[in-house]
């Protein structure tokens, strides 16, 4: 079969390159690829930002769709031809997660889905809603799964409830179409009014543009009274703002380091609102068949307009480090 590789971080890493065909052990079955989509995660990856100390080589990508073409011995839950997404932390069934079950995660540094077979844990895979093509199906294993427990599983999102998004990338724009599902009301904030106009017509109920406003979080303050949760995907430059706009007993889920890991920001409001900050990284397979779930009651339509071969994978994740993209970014295997 063929599979990417990266070899070595940074430009030029990504090789195609000639594998065996995997089998199925107890336990496990193998899925036939149809398509991945990009994380901000695999960018890191790839570039040697996220683990430099990652063993090379690496089949990168942890997000993927595909039909179940071999099921180990013994293995009854799952059948062949089955079209199923991979759970992020293959080990991750429910509740709190250990550091070994944390490091049992596709892409790094377990082996992920740049490959036209993979084999997975059958408990780890679930069948994905009929109505989804494969391309919005393979958004949903990071980018849709960590808004949904940022909000849901660990946020209690409830119908009248506000919510701040940053952006419009894949987990931004997944929050807001939970929230719009839930009854929640969503202010999402971007250096783009092209793209807070798309993010009006997914149902944002306010939007702002942070170019226009660098005192953001008090704007959104003074809009709002202070939101129930904020999906905190910039980092170091935005979390002080994030804090601003909450309110008391609030709730800020901390997701990603777009703008850098290091925080410029007083602690005083986390202990004066008597905030609860929580880390999200991604979530477990209870999450996971809940989400999945609710997707398929709503006929949920995920975000995905950007597509290319999965062989121009280097190509696709530097566009995506460039910030340009609506939703998802997604490969194709033919």
């Amino acid at each position: 079969m063929r599979a990417i590789e990266l070899q070595r971080f940074g430009p030029g890493g990504l090789v195609q390159v000639e594998r065996p065909l995997p089998e199925p052990g107890p336990g496990e079955v193998r899925v036939r690829m149809r398509a991945c989509s990009l994380n901000f995660r695999d960018w890191m990856t790839v570039s040697g930002t996220y683990n430099p100390r990652q063993p090379l080589p690496l089949v990168p990508l942890s997000d993927g769709v595909g039909v179940i073409d071999a099921i180990g011995p013994g293995e009854t839950a799952r059948q062949v031809g089955e079209r199923v997404v991979g759970l992020f932390n293959q080990a991750w069934q429910d509740g709190d997660a250990t550091p070994d079950i944390l490091r049992q995660s596709l892409g790094g540094p377990l082996d992920g889905m740049l490959r036209e077979y993979a084999v997975l844990r059958a408990d780890a895979v679930m069948p994905v809603p009929a109505h989804l093509t494969d391309v919005q199906a393979a958004t949903l294993p990071c980018a849709a799964l960590t808004a949904w427990s940022a909000l849901v599983t660990q946020g209690h999102l409830k119908a009248g409830d506000t919510v701040l998004i940053q952006g419009t990338g894949g987990v931004s724009i997944f929050a807001l179409q939970f929230a719009v599902l839930m009854g929640a009301r969503a202010v999402v904030i971007s250096s783009s009014d092209a793209k807070l106009e798309r993010a009006k017509a997914l149902g944002a109920w306010q939007t702002l543009n942070y170019r226009q406003e660098p005192q953001w979080g008090k704007k959104v303050l003074a809009l709002t009274g202070g939101v129930d949760h904020v999906v905190e995907v910039g980092g170091g430059q935005t979390f002080g703002q994030s804090l601003l706009a909450t309110r008391p007993h609030g709730h800020v889920a901390v997701i990603g380091v777009l703008s850098g890991a290091q925080p410029d920001a007083t602690l005083l409001p986390i202990l004066m609102k008597n905030l609860r900050v929580l880390g999200v990284m991604v979530g477990h397979a209870a999450s996971m068949r809940a989400m999945l779930k609710a997707i398929d009651a709503a006929q949920l339509q995920p975000v995905a307009e950007r597509v290319l071969p999965w062989t121009d994978a280097e190509a696709a994740l530097t566009e995506l480090a460039t910030g340009g993209h609506f939703g998802k970014i997604a490969l194709t295997f033919e």
